[in-house]
């Protein structure tokens, strides 16, 4: 690769990564050409990119962006996953296709400027999707309200209960 590919290569990994909001670094070694295209398809299909990086490069292309903290983790094979939505679902995919091939090793990501272990990757990859956590945190508020109104509606009822039994005690007596 010629110096001017190089230096396209670094500008547009370097724009992906800022632009991430998370990115995690796999070993891809022994895997054949149709299981990488098999993993491509399935974080395709979740917008995610997979690229395969010579650790230089990848180096200064994280230069000024929060994916400098994955520096340690640069040595043998790497290829990165970049999500630029929702940080789970690279981790998510990643983990899923680990399963059913033991050729992919996940090393770890970057999520912000945090650098994240295998265990806090598959912790990721463990949340439920941002969607999932709005409705809960919207069930959780309206809960709020509903309660107290059928709290509220209670006392009256109580209180219109207690009165038609009086008015039942009065008129049989």
């Amino acid at each position: 690769m010629d110096r001017a590919k190089k230096e396209q290569v670094v500008a547009q990994l370097h724009d992906k990564l800022k632009r991430a909001s998370a990115a995690i670094l796999t070993d891809f070694k022994g895997m054949t050409v149709a299981e990488m295209v098999d993993l491509r398809d399935a974080l395709a299909a979740e917008k995610v990119e997979y690229q395969v990086v010579k650790n230089t490069l990848m180096r200064l292309a994280a230069k000024e962006t929060s994916a400098t903290v994955l520096e340690p983790l640069l040595r043998d094979t790497c290829a990165v996953a970049i999500g630029y939505d929702d940080p789970s679902i690279p981790a998510k995919v990643l983990k899923k296709f680990s399963k059913s091939n033991d050729k992919l090793k996940i090393k770890g990501g970057a999520l912000g400027a945090r650098l994240l272990d295998l265990n806090q990757v598959s912790a990721l990859a463990e949340l439920p999707s941002r969607e999932e956590l709005l409705a809960k945190l919207l069930g959780t508020l309206n809960a709020v309200p509903t309660g107290l109104v059928t709290v509220l509606s209670g006392l009256p009822r109580a209180l219109v209960t207690a009165l038609a039994a009086i008015q039942e005690k009065k008129e049989a007596a």
